[in-house]
């Protein structure tokens, strides 16, 4: 964070209160405790509670990621061991710390967040950092890793599919000041379920304004756009607008690609598709099917055929009256209205429009074969797929960036290891190029650069493209990097502690021709340049007298000469074009 954050001023408490009007007509109560909005609804067995929070990952920045997954997890220290099932969890757009069991448990455990969230416990921060990288080592991810990061860049949404960088930087007052900024009352939404607020709850909390979810980054130029990955299987990412009509394609879409990949086919174990809201609008459609090496080519082709065919409005009426069965079906649950609870809490907290049940199942009733076709366009115009193998060019997609589109103008710094390798350092950016890479991340477009004291620097564009510089690699000492120092914003620098030495790379000497070539493609440079500067000259200053000495007929053996002139010149100045160009790029 920078300086300036941490002069926030002092935050207020909202004095206690609790209001509990009757419920509506599905059974919930809405109320305030403590300016909190808050839920009721009844529900048999043990009470369940939970607070959320209108922040989380996307709300960060690259070099402070992690900090409200901290705060969650301060704010969680206290409660220890027991009997109580509790938890919490940060997602791009909400924390929510939810608990189950007794009524004096529900309320012990929501009263003990609040007042830690208050006053958190600042002598265990560097153990809970610890802990998070731990969390983070340990975490598996599902086949749709890494989709925002390309999506996005390594801004709000994409900022889910990073380590959280910030960890080593994030200060007392940095958590102090995020917390106080937004864990607030008029930032979260509470529920309960029962029929009344359980007696003691003491839900104090800062005073402070609703945070809507940010504004989606880009990362791409256009869509439908496609990458290749590692993975064996296809993953299509696409942003929709919330809407009852996407939520039924997404449940055909699973149906059509089981059916056509796995008992059709043959091609897949797992070919399926999930719905989910991203924010306040939008929401996120989440496609996969696996394969083998020999069978991913098919496995492609049928899996761009079942879009095409649910684009087209090629859609079976009998799906169509499944998929709203069950939706409707899931009206009929007993205690609806608890179990709704969650998902109308989070409504309520991203100011997402909240249906009635009756409204609900009228929406779900009116779905026409033609609203499927409009969410199937939608779809397939802001798809992401990440495909094994061969491209997707035929089938109508452009290939997201894989390099960055230029290179800054700077002073070059090959690899001692691979002359064809370079840095390029100027005033307002870095370029890393060579075979097959093109890679620049701009100073003023950078959203982290890790510092190490051996040296080394890490940067991470807004783009999610990144370069890193190690001196031990391109002989650059800490004064031909000032540049970069000056350029790069100072919310984006992390000072990293030392590295262990080992991890510090070192030149393969069996490698290092870098300097020998380097002084021979220079050479070469002077000899075709310096004898295609003297032709030339030589021949344009020839052409001038002739011009002007002729009498508008110029002799033949006079434009013999000057013809001579002209292709030695090219002879000797097409291939120096080529050379410079090559050394440009870093080829050579």
């Amino acid at each position: 964070m920078d300086d300036h954050d941490m002069d926030t001023p002092a935050t207020t408490i909202a004095p206690p209160s609790a209001t509990t009007p009757g419920p509506d007509a599905d059974g919930v109560t809405h109320t305030t405790v403590n300016g909190i909005r808050t839920l009721l609804a009844p529900r048999s067995g043990p009470v369940s509670a939970g607070l959320f929070f209108r922040v989380g990952r996307a709300d960060e920045t690259l070099a402070t990621s992690g900090i409200t997954h901290l705060v969650e997890h301060l704010a969680l220290h206290r409660h220890g061991l027991g009997d109580l099932h509790y938890n919490g969890a940060t997602a791009a757009t909400y924390t929510h710390f939810h608990a189950t069991g007794t009524p004096a448990d529900v309320v012990e455990y929501l009263n003990g967040v609040c007042a830690a969230l208050r006053d958190l416990p600042m002598d265990r921060l560097e153990t809970e950092k610890e802990i998070l990288r731990t969390e983070a080592a340990g975490r598996g991810h599902g086949p749709g890793h890494g989709m925002a990061l390309w999506r996005y860049g390594s801004r709000t949404h994409g900022l889910t599919d990073y380590t959280e960088a910030g960890l080593h930087k994030i200060t007392e007052q940095d958590v102090r000041d995020w917390a106080a900024d937004r864990f607030t009352a008029e930032n979260a939404v509470l529920w309960i379920t029962g029929d009344t607020l359980p007696e003691g709850l003491d839900l104090i909390l800062p005073t402070g304004g609703w945070r809507p979810t940010p504004e989606p980054t880009s990362a791409l130029p256009a869509t439908p756009a496609y990458f290749h990955g590692e993975s064996g299987g296809l993953v299509l990412t696409s942003v929709v607008a919330r809407s009852t009509a996407a939520h039924l394609l997404t449940e055909i879409l699973g149906r059509e690609l089981f059916r056509a990949l796995r008992q059709k086919g043959g091609y897949s174990y797992t070919a399926a598709a999930d719905y989910g809201p991203r924010d306040t609008d939008s929401a996120t459609v989440i496609a996969f099917a696996d394969a083998l090496p020999e069978k991913q080519d098919a496995m492609v082709g049928a899996f761009v055929d079942v879009l095409a065919k649910v684009r087209a409005g090629r859609i079976d009426e009998a799906d169509l009256k499944s998929v709203r069965a069950s939706a409707l079906a899931r009206f009929d649950l007993p205690e609806l209205a608890g179990a709704r609870l969650p998902a109308q809490a989070m409504d309520l907290l991203l100011r997402h429009r909240h249906l009635t049940v009756a409204e609900a199942r009228a929406e779900v009733e009116a779905v026409t074969v033609a609203d499927l076709r409009a969410a199937a366009r939608e779809l397939w115009a802001n798809a992401l797929v990440q495909v094994p193998g061969r491209a997707l060019d035929w089938a109508g997609l452009t290939a997201a960036p894989a390099h960055s589109p230029d290179l800054v103008t700077g002073r070059r710094y090959s690899s001692l290891e691979d002359p064809r390798v370079a840095l390029l350092v100027a005033d307002d950016g870095i370029s890393l190029t060579g075979p097959g890479r093109q890679t620049t991340v701009r100073y003023a477009a950078c959203s982290l650069m890790h510092i190490y004291p051996d040296g080394a620097r890490h940067l991470v564009g807004n783009d999610g493209f990144n370069v890193t510089v190690e001196p031990t690699l391109y002989g650059i000492t800490a004064a031909e990097l000032a540049p970069l120092d000056v350029g790069v914003p100072p919310s984006s620098v992390i000072r990293m502690p030392p590295r262990d030495p080992a991890l510090i790379p070192q030149p393969d000497k069996r490698k290092t021709t870098g300097p020998v070539r380097r002084g021979w493609f220079t050479a070469l440079l002077w000899i075709l340049g310096i004898p295609a500067l003297l032709v030339g000259g030589v021949t344009a200053l020839s052409a001038l007298f002739v011009f002007r000495t002729s009498d508008g007929e110029i002799p033949q053996d006079q434009a013999q000469v000057l013809l001579a002139g002209i292709i030695v010149s090219a002879m000797l100045l097409i291939p120096w074009r080529i050379c410079v160009q090559r050394r440009k790029q870093g080829l050579s």
